[in-house]
């Protein structure tokens, strides 16, 4: 790898865990399109899973007494049961009408963040039901399933705090599934990737901190807009995805 690949990996690692540590999500979507510019998908998504993994682990330890576990509990069941779903249907539906309307639906929720239209009350609980069967079915087509579950515990969670820990306790759920899985595949038995994970370690552990540090400095309403840009661009690679699958 070239010294300019090696700036530009550090470069977009550093910017994606900041913003991690300043919402508890994101990280995936920023550095994974990005570092595929340049970089081989089987290298990148392992990778990026274990730092994932680690980053969810700092966040969600660090803030666990404010992880709202009666959410988590009911969106794991049925995120599994969506994932077992979107795996039966990766062989037998066309992924692009489904991707299209999702980069839809999740476009309207972005601008509904970026310019705070919330209900003055949380949304029923009876929602975490079709997001995280949709976002374990999505997230099993197409390894994509995050904004659905954003999209819910955003408008459950009013704290920003309560919601970052949230966001962090999930993903660790997820991640570990997912580790698992790409054990079994041979995924994480390159050398190369445990290499770059423990070299890339201290740059995304010194991100966190700082993200965390301008998380304190936030407003609400600032971190509800954040989220939305967030949503925006989750939007916009869907929609890329689609159009290249």
């Amino acid at each position: 790898m070239s010294f300019e690949h090696l700036a530009a990996m550090a470069a977009i690692l550093l910017a994606a865990y900041f913003i991690r540590g300043i919402t508890g999500f994101g990280s995936g979507l920023i550095s994974v399109p990005l570092l595929a510019l340049f970089l081989p998908l089987k290298f990148v998504v392992p990778l990026i899973l274990l730092l994932d993994f680690t980053a969810s682990i700092v966040i969600g330890g660090l803030n666990f007494k404010r992880v709202k576990w009666g959410e988590i509990g009911v969106l794991i069941p049925f995120g599994v049961v969506g994932v077992v779903l979107g795996t039966s249907l990766l062989v037998n539906l066309p992924p692009e009408p489904m991707l299209m309307a999702l980069a839809g639906f999740v476009f309207i929720f972005a601008l509904r963040s970026l310019f705070n239209i919330h209900g003055e009350k949380p949304i029923s609980r009876g929602w975490a039901v079709p997001a995280a069967l949709t976002g374990g079915t999505v997230g099993a087509l197409f390894g994509t399933g995050g904004p659905p579950y954003v999209i819910y515990l955003s408008h459950r969670i009013r704290d920003k705090s309560d919601l970052r820990a949230t966001f962090s306790a999930l993903f660790f759920t997820e991640g570990l599934t997912r580790i698992v899985s790409f054990l079994v595949a041979g995924l994480l038995m390159t050398a190369a990737v445990w290499i770059a994970y423990l070299a890339a370690l201290p740059l995304v552990l010194g991100a966190l901190y700082l993200g965390g540090r301008a998380h304190v400095g936030l407003s609400q309403a600032q971190m509800t807009r954040l989220v939305g840009v967030l949503l925006l661009v989750s939007s916009v690679s869907l929609l890329f995805k689609a159009l290249n699958t």
